[in-house]
């Protein structure tokens, strides 16, 4: 249930912060909330897929971690990052 390689490429792109930028915290939680998305709609079709939703529940807990080390380390940073992916209110 990965994200297509061409999707991979979009958000690397759309979230790096220069020019060969693949593992800020801005394009890892912006790929960790593409998969999130997509076992979401997985999970919306098969409820009963155990192994999917342990798997769902790992990635938002990296991507909670994620953002509180950003928070923590970079506000700013922190704050145009869920502006961008509107991650929250």
């Amino acid at each position: 249930m990965s994200i297509p390689a061409e999707q991979r490429k979009q958000v690397v792109e759309a979230h790096r912060t220069h020019g060969t930028d693949t593992g800020s915290p801005e394009v890892q939680v912006a790929m960790l909330t593409a998969e999130i998305n997509s076992v979401t709609g997985h999970m919306g079709a098969h409820p009963k897929d155990y192994h999917s939703k342990r798997g769902l529940v790992m990635m938002v807990g990296r991507r909670n971690r994620i953002l509180k080390y950003l928070a923590r380390t970079s506000p700013e940073r922190y704050q145009s990052l869920i502006r961008k992916l509107g991650l929250r209110k």
